[in-house]
Parts: C-alpha cells; structure tokens; sequence
C-alpha cells in the first residue's frame, strides 16, 4: 500500500487503528520509531519521516519506541506486489527458517540459488537474508520480555537464539538495550509447560462473528473449541530432529475494544513457540487488510462500497496444509455436517487423541489407521492413503509440487486449491468449482468478475458462500 506523506500525517495525527503497521513514524528529535497508534503526544510535522516497515526505520538507524511497541503491530502487506519468490522468502524468513537451517537449505527449498536469494531480500528489505532473521527473532525476543514472565535465558531459546551471549549481543545491537534492561522490575517468572500469554494485534475493522460462524460449522470437539468471544485449538510438529517437537493448544479471545486477541498458549517445548505465534496470526488472518479486501469484493460484485456487508472479513485457517488437504477430501461431495463428522471420526482414530485433548493425526499415522470406520467411499479412502504418502515424502509447504498432487488418484483441482487457500492462507484462489460458490453467483442479480478481485480471491469465495 502506497501511502502519501500527507495520508500519514492524518493517520497518525488520529492515531487510527485502521492504519497500524501500514507505516511507521520515525522522531528525528529522539531517534524511536512508532506505529500510527502511539499514545504519546504527536511530533511535528518537521521532526518525522515515514518509513513502510519497522525494519527499513531500523535500518535508517532508529530505535523502537517502548510505548507503542512497534513489535507488536499487526503485520504489514508491504510485500504484495514483489515477486512471488521474494514473498515467499520473508514469509519463511518471519516463521523461522534459518533459526535451524541454512541459506543456501531454503535457497534450494525455494529452487534458485544462495546467490540470487541474498540478492532479492537485500533489494527488498536493504538487509541479508541472516541479518533479515535475526532483526524479527530481535523483534520478537522483546515482545515476549514484554508481555511474558519467561526469564530471559528461555526468551533467548523462544526467540531461536542457541547462545545466551549471542542473545544479549543481538539484541544490545539492534535496540541499545539490554535483555534485562528492557524488562520491568519485580515480575515472577515463568517458565516453559507454564501459560504463556500474549496481546496479538490487528487492524480493524475485524468481522469476528464471520469467523466464529465459520470455525463453529466445522469445529471437531477436542480438537477444537469456541465460546462467544473464543476460539482455540490443540497443535503439533513431528517435523526434523527432537528439538523441533512440540505440541500444546492454545485460546484467543477477542477484544474488539484493544484491536486485538488475548492469547493463552501452553507448549511443552519453546522452541515452537515463535512458529506457533505465526500460525495462530495465519488462521485468525490478523494482518489482512480489510479495507482494500472489501474495496476490491465491491469491484468485483459490482456493488457499492456503502452497502458492502463484507467489512472486516477474513479468511479462517487450518492449522496445517496437511489437515486442509485431509479435510478437504473427506469433504469431497458431501455437506459441510457430513465432512464435520469424519474429520471427528478421523481425528478419533488418532493414538494420541485423549478424551480432553485431541490431535489431528500425523502422515505416518494415517497411513497406519484402518480407515473402514469413515462411512465413505473405498476409493476416497484410498486418496486419504494417497495424501498421507504424499506428504510424508513432500513437505506441502506454498512451494510443494502442484502437478505431482493432482496425479495422486482422488486429488482434483477444488482439493489442491482448497488446500492452498485454507492450510496455506492464500488470499488469491477462487474455488470457481465449488458448488456453494456457483449455487451464490446463479442467485445473484449482477454477474460477478471474479479477476477484479485479485489478489484477494479467496475473500471473494468466503464472501459467496456467506450468501448461501
């Protein structure tokens, strides 16, 4: 998003929570930077500059601001309209991907070389790759002094830091603080198996109902569960070495009055924890921006922005590309009641599953369970088969093979783009063969243009099947 000196200057003069984390202030006078949202008094208008993203103010040599947090903003879409493989690149770069692995390992994962990877993040964010990470796990590492009791040594291990020492120096580097300076005095500590809990902001507005009404239609017992301003879930990872298994759940509840979600995790192994964060902010898609999505379903429904009943939509996630694909088959030809019910029979065959706390299963684990108790096709059971295969030898990140899943037998195109669309959280599929979706656009006046809504297709489908 493009915004003009002059839009800032309003924003942040209003301190208008539509607008936190499109830009950033930076105080020439002080040397902070802040969001729109800063509760200090305003600076004139000759003593900032307005930078698109905390990092660039960063690099223009200024430091956070203590009071606003800029850590703690909702994340900003500055990187649409970049190349797909630079999208994709901070995105893994966010969630953690060299905390455990090399440059040139996720320059092969996203097939160009180490070279050319260090080229597009440093001409899209002036910094490299490493130097890129290691500023959000900094980011991160002072969200959690903030808002957590963990000591600092297991902040420093949350962070992706497997140094105390590298932690203080980073982090001394990046905010001319220490660790232990920046955090308040006389608060207990907790430790990891303990709640942790955090504040996860966005931008308004938020169409909580939407996304409560979606999660509850399809919600497993267990699994998951709701209450009128929650929603929770049980997480795992089996992925890598031991250091990279962890599983725990978590509660968001929403408070529309702070723009954000209270968040209680517990997790029995910190090192997921920023992993865990990322993902929660995908499938709650907290760093949509609801504006722009709504402006461009009105272009594409040819309807006018004054009576669009879309304001504040978003896109529900599935925990993991694994889960979606799995729900999307047994989804295949059924009602959406009918696909609930073998998800929970599935998740029920789950040796891990307790009577609490269930887990959805892992690839090997379905390839184990005897699947005749799922009341539905031998074939559709065979693709379940399939998938799990599938995924046990590709991981189904944004990058798995796309052609290699549609010659698995049962695996269509509406399962790969349902998949992408609710496992992945990609803002731009349109499940143009979904019943529900042609059932919407045959009881509509006005024919719908479905490319007008580009990048933000997906929120056009939500939005076809909420007229059903």
């Amino acid at each position: 998003m493009s915004l003009s000196p002059t839009q800032c200057q309003q924003a942040r003069l209003a301190k208008d929570p539509r607008y936190d984390g499109l830009f950033f202030t930076a105080v020439k006078t002080t040397g902070i930077y802040c969001r729109s949202v800063c509760p200090a008094p305003a600076p004139k208008e000759v003593n900032v500059e307005y930078y698109r993203t905390a990092i660039e103010a960063a690099q223009a040599g200024y430091r956070p601001c203590l009071r606003c947090r800029p850590d703690s903003a909702p994340g900003s879409p500055a990187w649409l309209g970049t190349g797909a493989t630079v999208q994709r690149a901070l995105s893994l770069l966010d969630e953690g991907a060299l905390m455990s692995q090399s440059t040139e390992y996720l320059a092969a994962r996203l097939g160009v070389s180490d070279r050319y990877l260090r080229q597009l993040v440093t001409q899209a964010t002036g910094l490299s790759p490493k130097a890129y990470s290691l500023y959000q796990q900094c980011l991160m590492a002072k969200k959690l002094l903030h808002e957590t009791r963990l000591p600092v040594t297991e902040v420093a291990f949350a962070s992706g830091f497997h140094s105390v020492r590298r932690f203080n120096d980073c982090f001394q580097k990046q905010f001319s603080l220490s660790p232990s300076q920046l955090r308040k005095q006389g608060r207990a500590e907790q430790g990891a198996g303990q709640g942790i809990r955090l504040q996860l902001a966005y931008r308004p507005p938020y169409d909580w109902r939407q996304v409560q009404g979606f999660y509850a239609a399809r919600l497993i017992p267990g699994l998951e569960w709701q209450t009128e301003n929650s929603y929770g879930r049980t997480f795992y990872s089996r992925t890598g070495d031991a250091t990279g298994h962890y599983q725990g759940h978590f509660t968001a509840t929403h408070c529309p009055e702070k723009c954000c979600f209270d968040v209680d995790i517990q997790i029995d192994n910190l090192s997921g924890l920023i992993p865990v964060i990322r993902n929660i902010r995908r499938c709650l898609d907290l760093d949509a921006d609801s504006e722009r999505i709504a402006n461009a379903i009105c272009q594409a429904t040819l309807s006018m922005p004054a009576s669009q009943p879309d304001a504040g939509i978003r896109l529900p996630g599935i925990w993991s590309p694994f889960e979606a694909g799995m729900r999307a088959v047994l989804g295949q030809q059924v009602s959406v009641k009918a696909a609930r019910n073998l998800v929970e029979k599935l998740v029920t065959l789950n040796p891990d599953s307790g009577e609490d706390l269930k887990y959805f299963p892992t690839p090997a684990q379905v390839l184990e369970m005897d699947l005749q108790q799922l009341g539905m096709p031998q074939k559709r059971r065979e693709t379940l088969k399939n998938l799990a295969g599938f995924a046990q030898t590709h991981p189904l990140g944004m990058d798995a093979p796309e052609k290699e899943m549609l010659a698995l037998p049962g695996i269509g195109p509406w399962t790969v783009h349902y998949m992408r669309m609710r496992g992945h959280s990609d803002p731009d599929i349109f499940l143009s063969g979904d019943l529900g979706v042609k059932k919407a656009l045959a009881a509509l006046e006005k024919p719908v243009h479905e490319t007008a809504a580009a990048p933000w297709r997906s929120y056009l489908t939500l939005y076809l099947w909420s007229l059903l």
